[in-house]
Order: C-alpha cells, then sequence, then structure tokens
C-alpha cells in the first residue's frame, strides 16, 4: 500500500488583488495537496494585510521567506506590468513558479525567465486559465475525438483580450500548430457617452480596435478580434470564439458570459447540420458542484464525448463549488503541481505563454507598418 504524496508547500509572491481573492481560497480548496504556508511583498503594509488576511506569515525578503517556510513553488501574483522582474526573481531562487499573465510584458523578459529556468532545473506554469474553463474544455475533447476532423480556420470574436483570445484561438487549431506571420490592424475610435463598470465612470469613451489574422504552418487561419472596452461596454456586448473544421463547426452566441454553444456536424444524409447537446451535469439534480459536461453528439460511433470535473465531490460528499473560471485557474495550479511531482511539463507552459504574447506584440508591430505581415520566432513551439 502506497502513501499519499506529501503536500507540496505553496507560497504567493505579490499582493494583488487575485492573491488575496482567488489564490487563497483555490489553495485551502486544493488542500491536502497544496499547502499555502507564507506570502511576500514589496511593502511591509501590503505583505502584513495578505498574510493576515490568508493566515499565514508574511514577507518582505523572499530568501527568508524560503529559510523560515520551505516552499516548492510560488504563486507570482503581481501587476502585469512587474510579472517579467518578479517572475525572474522567483525563478532565480530556485522556485517552480506559476505566472500570472502575460508571462512578461516583453520578449526578453519572457526569454530571461526561460532561461533561468533552465539552468536552475525549476518548472513554469502560466496561469493562463480561459482555454481550461469547463466549456471550452468540452469542445477541446470534441476535436480530440476525431469526430470534426481537421479545423481550417479559429476565430476570437471579443472573447478575451490579447493573449487570452490568442490562447483560445490557437486551442482549436491544436497548441502544436505553429504560426507563421501575424497581420494586423489597430484604430481608436470616438464612442458615444455610456457607462463603464470597471472605472465606475459616465461619459465619452474611446475603444482601441485590435483585429489580426495569423496564418499557420499547413494552411491554417486563426484570426482575432478585440475591442478595449469589450469587457464593461453596453455598446460592445458580443463574446464568441469559433473554428470551421472539415466536418463540422463551432460557435459561441454570447452577451457577456452568459454564452451559448453551438456546435454541429452532419446529418446521417448529409443534408443538414446535426447539432450537438452541452449537459452539464451537477453534483445534485436541483444544484451544487460541476461534476461533468457530456457531449450528446448523435455519432452512432461515438454517441457521447464527456469532460470530467478533476474537482468534482466525491459521490457521496460535498466538493469545491467553484464557477468556471476557479476551475480554470485551480487546473493551472495543478498543472504546475502535476509537473513538479512527475517532473515532466506543465500542459501549457512558458513557450506557449510565449507565443501568445509573440503573437500580441507582433500584431500590434503590424499595424504600426501598416499592416505588413510580421515573421514570427515561435521557438519552442510543441515542446
Amino acid at each position: 500500500m502506497t502513501s499519499a504524496p506529501r503536500p507540496l508547500r505553496v507560497a504567493i509572491v505579490g499582493t494583488s488583488a487575485r492573491s488575496d481573492y482567488l489564490y487563497g481560497p483555490l489553495l485551502r480548496g486544493l488542500e491536502p495537496d497544496l499547502h499555502l504556508v507564507s506570502v511576500w511583498g514589496r511593502r511591509e503594509a501590503s505583505a502584513a494585510r495578505l498574510g493576515q488576511s490568508l493566515g499565514v506569515p508574511h514577507f518582505t525578503d523572499l530568501a527568508e521567506l524560503i529559510r523560515q517556510t520551505a516552499p516548492d513553488l510560488a504563486v507570482v501574483s503581481v501587476a502585469g506590468a512587474a510579472n517579467g522582474e518578479v517572475g525572474l526573481m522567483a525563478v532565480e531562487h530556485g522556485l517552480h513558479v506559476l505566472l500570472e499573465t502575460p508571462i512578461a510584458p516583453t520578449l526578453a523578459e519572457a526569454d530571461a525567465i526561460i532561461t533561468a529556468a533552465q539552468r536552475r532545473g525549476v518548472k513554469i506554469e502560466v496561469a493562463e486559465q480561459f482555454h481550461r474553463r469547463p466549456m471550452e474544455q468540452i469542445k477541446l475533447r470534441l476535436l480530440e475525438s476525431g469526430l470534426f476532423g481537421r479545423v481550417h480556420s479559429s476565430f476570437n470574436d471579443f472573447a478575451g483580450h490579447g493573449y487570452h483570445g490568442v490562447s483560445v484561438m490557437r486551442s482549436y487549431l491544436g497548441f502544436g500548430a505553429r504560426p507563421l506571420s501575424v497581420s494586423g490592424s489597430v484604430h481608436a475610435y470616438p464612442l458615444a457617452a455610456h457607462w463603464s463598470l470597471l472605472e465606475g465612470t459616465r461619459g465619452p469613451r474611446e475603444e482601441t480596435q485590435e483585429h489580426g489574422l495569423v496564418e499557420f504552418e499547413g494552411g491554417q487561419v486563426g484570426l482575432f478580434h478585440w475591442t478595449s472596452v469589450g469587457y464593461d461596454s453596453a455598446l460592445r456586448w458580443w463574446r464568441s470564439g469559433r473554428f470551421l473544421a472539415e466536418r463540422g463547426m463551432g460557435l459561441s452566441i454570447g452577451v457577456g458570459l452568459d454564452v451559448q454553444e453551438r456546435l454541429s456536424l452532419l446529418t446521417p444524409d448529409g443534408e443538414a447540420p446535426q447539432f450537438i447537446t452541452l449537459e452539464r451535469r451537477l453534483e445534485r439534480n436541483d444544484g451544487g458542484a460541476l461534476r461533468e459536461i457530456v457531449a450528446h453528439t448523435g455519432d452512432p460511433a461515438q454517441p457521447t464525448v464527456t469532460w470530467v470535473n478533476p474537482f468534482r465531490p466525491a459521490r457521496k460528499g460535498h466538493g469545491p463549488q467553484w464557477h468556471d473560471d476557479e476551475i480554470g485557474v485551480a487546473g493551472c495550479l495543478t498543472s504546475l503541481a502535476g509537473a513538479v511531482r512527475s517532473g515532466g511539463d506543465p500542459s501549457y507552459g512558458p513557450w506557449q505563454a510565449r507565443l501568445d504574447q509573440e503573437i500580441v506584440l507582433a500584431m500590434q508591430e503590424s499595424a504600426r507598418r501598416g499592416g505588413e505581415p510580421v515573421a514570427l520566432e515561435a521557438p519552442g513551439i510543441g515542446g
């Protein structure tokens, strides 16, 4: 009889809001596999507040945190502009790390983190949760089943900004698909006065629209669309991801985060779309935690395809009743933990995160050049 692996000790490095409202509760929910032992912040006051909130010791000296609390890995949760600097600091202290998105503001900073991790022999995962959300996961399971055949083109229609939207778009094509070049169009436009939920203001606003065309090896195409007011404007309510495949298609139809998935194959006579039914199975018939999503395909050879929530409750117990985004971020944490324990690679990892950021930066650079295609480096793709 083998004993359960010891809990991995976790430090939160950074005092962003997500450190408190997201990572602290998730780590408590992932006990005993992961155990929060300490927090770090640049300033004593903010570090103390976070430590008190989460009930663990706080530090402003990372080396001292490591000496006193011996974490195995760190969640780096700071302002986006500081990801490169603080992420590199954590890696250079010998910690396996979960980095918040983007992996770093610049590719040079991302490369420095990856090089330092390779030199130190530590693992990096990046908290790109959009493609890990349950409804995205069931679509990826359906694509992996072969029912749709090859995906020819993939679209992000305002379903997430920057690297988030790019990761969803690329996931339908397969993360092993190699992007070659990006053409971009970026423009700013004035908008009528209206309410901004995020800013808490009313008045005239300006949006920046970003549009990108990504050419992939083998002829696949990715299209990216985003507006800077996409998360909080009544003028820009559409959120959708799409793919067009050899034997079917899929698209999400949504207002904000209220999204319906429409996935279709062919009817047996080949004359009409046959829509797949997605069933969310919960802990109880009247609610509770998500257990699994079952796709009823209508295909006699593969009548069902299932995604099972890895954080589902035990049959006779109760598990954490996490919403879809929390399930996605918990998947990032367990991906890193699995890599640390097995010595293998995280399921997404630093090279994929670097590539998503490279595509965003290339789109913006192409726009500055009047839409001229920008070739991608794409090192490490598929690794």
